[in-house]
């Protein structure tokens, strides 16, 4: 039986594992922090319980069709929630929109600030829906190895269609004028990947993910999810050991035979690197191995990082609902901040989510688990003081938002921030999130999921192929999984 090796029990290498396993590989995965998720993992304090990273549910049926492929289903581990409205975004002092998620009432919303957008978005959502369809079935499951991968009827046939010449930002005005409705429509790209600018247009399939198919919500939170994947992983027969850092990948005549952690040597036919790419292959791999080079990583445009705060408040908060995204300052600033001139945004946008307001299990009765994002520039200093600034920042909006004090009755506080990254996941640069999903990083463009000098090491997750973001990340795990089976018996 052939042995592999995962690195990381975040998404990827959870899926990863899975389908080795299912093909009969023995696997053990190997996690360096105390549980599994990576940016997924969850900790309780003061009786609340806070997810630690991603927080939107969409593209319900990517998690659907991997569960399936397993004999199982969603409902087998957790329960779904669909939020009505499915968030709400904060223009300014009394100035907010809920993002209601049946059609009629989005057409409306549409109608009533822009006469005649309402047809408008029917048009741009049938388009997005086209995109969604190929981008989802085709293109996120090819590995991406070469452009002769691509050379497909269908894929070819509607290259125009999915607009990978044309920007985020140009397509968008083609449809809408609206500056409330032309945020509503970039900020899915603002937050994962880049500026609306340098986005290719293919990524308007976000706007069919979450105005069409909806934001939902596992009861009991995302780390539910992990919690599912973990149980099937481990009845699949996968070994998975916590604790157990990689500090060596051990290569001989081109081939990997295993790797080393503090407690000793893991053999294995193929490893396969589930933790930080660029870490992996920079630090891990010895020299004469690496395929890229110091400046090839320096050169890579990063998604953002995040200032976190997790917050447990001891009365309700009103005027908030589960998701809230406060674009009550300036969006491009903001955005240039992050992409163009890399520094602590001056006037930032943010987003809080509040699952007790769905989920009364993550808050002790009466009290508020509350969540707040900033999306900042990877590679910064983040020291204390900084922390602390955006924190009163963010509770003086927040306090004129909700209508009463909260600072006073905040019972638990955590921040994080770039160093977190680091330390917990060896983040290149402290990134949230990856690459950004620019055309110059699309598909081919991405670092290769297969090593080009070790042939039996393969990579999986945010930074290679299909991309930043909770669906992609378990399909890269499917997709390397798959490379693996075809090249190694």
């Amino acid at each position: 039986m052939p042995q592999a090796i995962v690195i990381g029990a975040g998404f990827a290498g959870l899926s990863a594992a899975s389908f080795l396993a299912r093909a009969g590989w023995q696997v053990t995965l190997l996690e360096k922090n105390a549980g599994p998720g990576g940016r997924a993992r969850v900790f309780e304090a003061e009786r609340f319980t806070f997810d630690m990273g991603p927080s939107w549910y969409w593209m319900p049926g990517v998690f659907e069709d991997y569960f399936k492929q397993f004999g199982k289903k969603v409902s087998d581990y957790y329960e779904l929630v669909r939020l009505d409205p499915s968030y709400q975004v904060i223009f300014g002092d009394k100035d907010t929109l809920g993002i209601p998620a049946g059609m009629p009432q989005l057409r409306q919303l549409f109608e009533e600030l822009e006469p005649g957008s309402a047809a408008r978005l029917d048009e741009f959502l049938a388009q997005a829906a086209y995109k969604y369809e190929v981008g989802i079935n085709k293109f996120v499951h090819l590995p991406s190895r070469s452009v002769l991968e691509f050379v497909d009827w269908e894929i070819v046939k509607g290259a125009v269609r999915l607009d990978l010449l044309q920007s985020m930002a140009k397509h968008a005005r083609k449809f809408f004028s609206h500056p409330k409705l032309l945020k509503l429509i970039e900020f899915p790209v603002l937050f994962l990947g880049a500026t609306p600018e340098n986005t290719p247009a293919l990524y308007s399939l976000m706007n069919y993910a979450d105005l069409a198919l909806g934001t939902w919500y596992p009861k009991g939170g995302m780390h539910q999810i992990v919690r599912g994947m973990v149980a099937v992983a481990e009845e699949l027969g996968v070994k998975i050991e916590y604790n157990q850092e990689v500090q060596e990948i051990v290569v001989t005549q081109g081939r990997t035979t295993g790797v080393r952690t503090a407690t000793g040597f893991w053999p294995a036919d193929a490893v396969v690197a589930g933790a930080d790419y660029q870490h992996i292959e920079q630090q891990v791999l010895a020299p004469e191995y690496r395929h890229y080079s110091p400046a090839y990583w320096d050169s890579r445009t990063m998604a953002p990082s995040s200032l976190l705060f997790y917050l447990g408040v001891n009365r309700p908060l009103d005027n908030l609902l589960h998701h809230n995204l406060f674009f009550d300052e300036d969006f491009s600033q903001h955005a240039h901040e992050i992409y163009e001139a890399p520094q602590w945004p001056s006037r930032p946008l943010f987003y809080a989510s509040v699952p007790s307001k769905t989920d009364s299990t993550v808050a002790p009765a009466g009290q508020e688990n509350l969540f707040l994002l900033i999306p900042v520039a990877p590679d910064l200093d983040d020291p204390e003081a900084t922390r602390e600034k955006y924190y009163n920042l963010l509770m003086d909006r927040l306090e004129k938002h909700c209508g009463h004090p909260i600072r006073e009755h905040v019972v638990y506080k955590r921040s994080y921030a770039h160093r977190d990254f680091v330390a917990d996941y060896h983040s290149f640069k402290g990134n949230a999130y990856g690459l950004a999903n620019t055309l110059k990083q699309t598909a081919i463009l991405k670092p290769t999921l297969k090593s080009k000098k070790v042939n039996n090491l393969y990579f999986t997750g945010q930074l290679t192929v299909p991309g930043p973001g909770v669906p992609p990340s378990l399909i890269s795990g499917q997709v390397v999984a798959g490379e693996v089976l075809k090249e190694i018996k």
